[in-house]
C-alpha cells in the first residue's frame, strides 16, 4: 500500500550536487525491495471512509526493508475509489534514513497521480560526508530528476575526503 511513497522516499535520498539558487538533481537508479515488509507504527490512527483520508498520528514511523520514514503525521489519500492511494502527505520532521543516506524536511507531499514528491522547509540530503541543502525539492518519480530551489548550499567531498 506504501510501496510507492517508499521508492519515492528512497528516491529522494540520493545525493547530488547544486551550486545555483535553483539546481536540477539526477537522481540516478536508486530502488527499494517493494516485496519486503512494510511495518507502520504511530500514536494513533484514524480513517474517514467518507472523504477517503486515513491520518497516522504521534511518532509515526514507516519501515520497508532498508528504508526508514519518521514524521510526526502522514495523511493517506485514496483516489476517488477509495481502493488506491492518491497522495500521501507527512509533517512535522519528516526523514527519510536508509543505510548510506538521509533527507530532512519539515514535510513531504507525495502526488501518486503526478509521479511529484514535494519536500519542503529546510530539506538536507546528505550521503556519507557530502550534503545539500535547500527550502524546496521536487522530484519525478517517474523519470528520477529533481529540483532544488530556495538558497541552495552544497558540501561536496572529492575521493577520500
Amino acid at each position: 500500500m506504501l510501496k510507492q511513497i517508499l521508492l519515492s522516499a528512497l528516491l529522494c535520498v540520493a545525493m547530488a550536487s547544486g551550486l545555483a539558487a535553483q539546481t536540477n538533481v539526477d537522481l540516478g537508479g536508486m530502488t527499494v525491495d517493494t516485496t519486503s515488509a512494510i511495518e507502520v507504527t504511530a500514536d494513533s490512527l484514524s480513517v474517514d471512509q467518507d472523504t477517503g483520508v486515513a491520518v497516522f498520528e504521534g511518532d509515526v514511523f514507516i519501515g520497508q526493508g532498508d528504508l526508514r520514514l519518521t514524521a510526526e503525521r502522514v495523511e493517506v489519500i485514496y483516489g476517488a475509489d477509495t481502493s488506491q492511494i492518491a497522495r500521501l502527505i507527512a509533517t512535522g520532521g519528516v526523514t527519510f534514513v536508509t543505510t548510506a543516506e538521509a533527507a530532512e524536511a519539515q514535510s513531504a507531499d507525495y502526488n501518486i497521480e503526478t509521479g511529484l514528491l514535494s519536500l519542503r522547509g529546510e530539506v538536507l540530503l546528505t550521503q556519507g560526508a557530502s550534503a545539500i541543502s535547500a527550502e524546496e525539492m521536487i522530484i519525478n518519480v517517474d523519470d528520477g530528476t529533481a529540483t532544488m530551489a530556495g538558497r541552495v548550499r552544497t558540501v561536496l567531498q572529492q575521493g577520500n575526503n
